[in-house]
């Protein structure tokens, strides 16, 4: 399975493989199981339905990276605002989740800054939060330098770490005095041996030293977990831990993907464990569906059966 998750990251870096899936009714099917459509309206909607029929939150994302203009940067920006105003006026339990990229951080760290500060600004205002996504690894010190210098003025931010990096217990050591809120994954970008565990069991083992530390009740206020995982082991394991260690049940709470693991998450809805669901939307689906599929390489099998039928 290793092998086939290089193969798949691969994949999702193909222009050409990128063109030609995007226009296939098949492949566009097996998206629609990840995520309820390309429209604002199509998340927002998604998230009307989750609050309403299982009491639970979510959180929004718009698909796409690596924007190239500071026109199509503040076009981002924009969006997000509108979304933020949309999930306050609909009176969701809904946050937004944005990636630095999208928000001009190739063009400028300091216009980056100024774009992610609206956005955490705004929705400070309307009682939410911002979460910042964590990108391949080229990244993680901007991304985590542009949350430090908000998480100094405002609490109503978060950040993502991706547990498979070998950096990131000496990251999450420097974030812990802030009192952050981080969102733990298990990460999905095709990355050399040397910055990251190849093996899923090191990645795992690493994941679960992680979230067990920020669970620790000692952590100063402000101090947040979102457990990020749709590894029913880990999840157990975590629930566990969490228990017998004394974990603040305001401090933490498990997310996962609209439309993975649905049985897992009704089990977790119905024993009263805090989740959240993570809805993307967006037209630039491309590689973020082929990163799902390489989590769990056995959705590949999904999507043929889907391409022998279709």
């Amino acid at each position: 399975m290793a092998l086939m998750r290089r193969v798949i990251l691969a994949w999702a870096e193909s222009a050409w493989l990128r063109e030609r899936a995007t226009r296939a009714a098949f492949v566009r099917r097996s998206v629609s199981r990840f995520m309820p459509g390309e429209a604002m309206e199509d998340a927002l909607g998604a998230a009307r339905e989750i609050e309403a029929q299982q009491r639970i939150g979510t959180l929004l994302t718009r698909l796409g990276e690596n924007v190239s203009s500071s026109a199509e940067a503040e076009a981002v920006t924009g969006h997000y605002l509108q979304l933020i105003d949309c999930v306050r006026e609909g009176g969701l339990n809904a946050q937004v989740s944005v990636k630095l990229t999208q928000l001009g951080l190739d063009l400028g760290a300091a216009a980056c800054f100024q774009n992610v500060r609206r956005l955490v600004e705004h929705a400070e205002r309307a009682g939410s939060m911002v979460w910042i996504d964590m990108e391949s690894s080229p990244y993680v010190d901007r991304t985590l330098d542009v949350f430090r210098h908000l998480r100094e003025q405002t609490s109503r931010v978060g950040v993502c770490l991706q547990a498979y990096l070998r950096r990131t217990p000496s990251d999450l050591e420097t974030l812990l005095p802030y009192g952050a809120a981080i969102r733990l994954v298990k990460g999905a970008y095709r990355e050399p041996a040397a910055v990251v565990f190849p093996r899923k069991a090191d990645v795992d083992e690493q994941y679960f030293r992680l979230a067990r530390r920020l669970l620790d009740p000692s952590h100063p206020p402000g101090t947040f977990l979102g457990i990020a995982t749709h590894d029913q082991r880990l999840v157990e394991r975590l629930r566990t831990a969490a228990a017998s260690g004394g974990a603040d049940p305001t401090r933490y709470e498990h997310e996962m993907l609209y439309g993975i693991q649905r049985p897992l998450q009704a089990r977790l809805v119905r024993a009263g464990v805090p989740l959240r669901i993570l809805i993307s939307y967006g037209d630039c689906w491309f590689p973020w569906f082929m990163r799902r599929l390489a989590e769990r390489p056995a959705n590949v099998f999904f999507v043929a059966r889907s391409l022998l039928r279709g």
